[in-house]
Formats: C-alpha cells, structure tokens, sequence
C-alpha cells in the first residue's frame, strides 16, 4: 500500500511525497492516521532553519497525532487491528510504525544543538478511551509538554500564576495551572483572540503584554506581590525578562517555551540572584524516562492524565483549533509558517480521506 508523509526539502519548500509501506514484522505496529497537529513554534524554527533548531534537510516533521491500528505482527501482543492509540515522534505521514514492547534506544539530542546523547526508553503506545475524539487526543504528546512545564513549578492551591504566552503549550499549561489550583489565573498574548479564548479556558486575567503598563497591571493583580508561578511560553529573551520584573521574590520561572533567539540583555544579578528566583529548564526531553515520581512525571503517564481529563470534560482540546487541512497543503502552510509570526493557534492536518 502506498504512504504518505510531509517533508522539507530545503527551507520552507514543504512537500508531500508517496512511498510503499511495508507489512509489519516482528513487534511492530503499523497505525493509520486520522489527524496530526502541527507545532507551530518548533515546525516553523526547523522548517526556517532559525537559531538553536539545525535541522538536516530533508527534514521530516511533526510529533503529535492519533490514529488506527490496521495491522500488526506475529509478535505482537498488546494491540489488535481497530485500537485508537496516541501517534508520538512519528512525523506528518499517513502510516506510522510503532512497537509493542518498550525497548532502549540511543536519543541523540540534535533539538539542543549539542550533540548530547541520553539512553531512553522507546514510549509505550496508549489507547485512546473510547469517550474521547479522536481529534482532541490527537494533541496529546503536545500536551504532555505542557503538563512537565507546569508540574515542575510544584505549583500549590491558592498561589498566583502566569502563563505568558497563550500558543498550543500556553493554552493547555493554562488550563493545567487552573486545575491544580493557581489563583489568580493570569495569562498573557498580544492577539486579542487568544486572550478572549483563555478567559473561556480558566484564565481570571488575560493581558496584553505590549501595554506600557503591563508590568503594574500583574502587580496590582498580585496586591503588589507579584507573581509566584510563571510559565513562560513564547521563547521571547523580552517576555522572560518581562517576567522576572514582576515575579514575587522568590519566585518560580518555567521555561516551557524555546527560548531560540537570545534578543534581551537580562540582568540577572539583579532580578535573578539577588530575588532568589528560581528558573527552571522544562524541555520535554528533561521529563522522567522511566518511573514517574511528584512533580516528575512520564510521557506516557502525562498522556494518560492528559486522556482522563479530556474523558471526564476537565480540559478542552479541539477549542484551539484554527484550521483543519488535507496534507496536500502543506506547503502553503509552512510558507504561511515561515512568513507569519504569529500563526494561527491549532493547524491539524486531517489524513482521513487520502
């Protein structure tokens, strides 16, 4: 049977191309996609060739989906044809291969530049419920970045937090802060749109950060405290250092977002050591491997949260969602990517009918 899968070819020159998809040996699963989400951040930094992203073309992107099993192999004993399972690091493409078992693997780091190699564990794949969509658990893997930038705050009831940023991460890691009982809930964007959205999401306060008063407009939320939890998810050295000016003392600083372009001189002697503000790393690939623990949690232990509170109406997914598109155009959606600073918030690419 023939597949299909997104690649960038060279800068910003997305194209779909067909190949022959093989039958299933051994331990392997062969799924069909329904949808997989782009990530805009990531896929517009890779696909543009920009600062700390170093992607080798062709690059194949994409890491967030859902989709079918449709065959499997003589080894296999977990799954059958028919399962809805969570699609993860497995790109833009019709059929996607996984495993039934866990099995290591070498991770070479390529997204930090550094040539770092982590020994992991190759993810389980996990059902989806059968009261979930298959659209919103297409946003899984997605999510689950979210939920490591947000627990690594050891957020506690009743502290205030501040979302800066209301992307895919900054909507759902609002929406986690909310549920482990941030008050006030702030967030803050420059589109109007998207703060309207978080305020229907959870957000007490949505701002905007362009204001010349938006520093004192977070500490008269706070009673002139500031805030205690920030989670910082534009990758903006700006935002960043917008935020340690109206972090509590004391504070925790996430930084769930890619922070690629070091374009503010921060002083960090003086919002940083002297303040006691603690900032702390919350890329994905930082996240516990193998056991989950407090605050520490596993991909596949986050996914499962993730699903029970899409099962049980406690988080909203499929609300984010701006564009749904037929791989066919991809193209024209990684130009609009590479042109536009501010993409649209969920772009899905729907394979259901190719």
């Amino acid at each position: 049977m023939k597949n299909y899968r997104i690649v960038i070819v060279s800068k910003g020159n997305a194209q779909l191309q067909e190949s022959e998809m093989r039958e299933p040996t051994g331990n392997e699963v062969i799924i069909r996609n329904h949808y997989t989400v782009v990530s805009a951040g990531t896929e517009r930094a890779w696909s543009q060739d920009m600062n700390n992203a170093h992607p080798k073309f062709p690059w194949y992107p994409g890491y967030c989906g859902s989709g079918e099993v449709v065959a499997i192999g003589p080894d296999v004993k977990n799954y059958k044809v028919g399962d809805k399972v969570v699609v993860n690091w497995a790109g833009h493409a019709l059929y996607s291969i996984k495993h039934d078992w866990t099995v290591p693997t070498n991770y070479l780091n390529t997204n930090a530049g550094l040539g770092a190699t982590y020994n992991i564990k190759q993810e389980k794949i996990i059902k989806i419920p059968e009261n979930v969509s298959m659209l919103d658990a297409a946003f899984t893997n997605i999510s689950s970045f979210s939920f490591n930038g947000v627990r690594k705050l050891h957020l506690e009831i009743g502290e205030s937090c501040m979302i800066a940023g209301q992307g895919i991460l900054g909507v759902f890691a609002l929406q986690i802060a909310a549920l482990s009982g941030a008050v006030p809930m702030i967030v803050s964007d420059f589109s109007p749109e998207r703060r309207a959205l978080a305020l229907k999401l959870g957000a007490d306060y949505a701002l905007n950060p362009g204001d010349a008063d938006y520093i004192q407009q977070v500490k008269d939320i706070t009673e002139g405290e500031g805030v205690r939890a920030i989670v910082e998810v534009t990758g903006s050295a700006i935002a960043l250092q917008q935020a340690l000016e109206y972090a509590a003392w004391e504070a925790r600083v996430s930084l769930l977002g890619c922070t690629r372009i070091p374009d503010a001189p921060i002083d960090f002697y003086r919002y940083v050591h002297c303040r006691g503000i603690q900032i702390l790393g919350a890329h994905t690939m930082t996240r516990a491997k193998v056991e989950s623990a407090p605050y520490h949690w596993t991909q596949e232990d986050d996914y499962r949260a993730f699903l029970k509170l899409l099962a049980n109406g406690k988080m909203k997914a499929s609300e984010i969602i701006s564009e749904i598109v037929t791989p066919d155009k991809c193209h024209d959606i990684y130009a609009m990517l590479g042109e536009n600073k501010n993409p649209p918030l969920g772009i899905v690419f729907d394979w259901r009918n190719l």
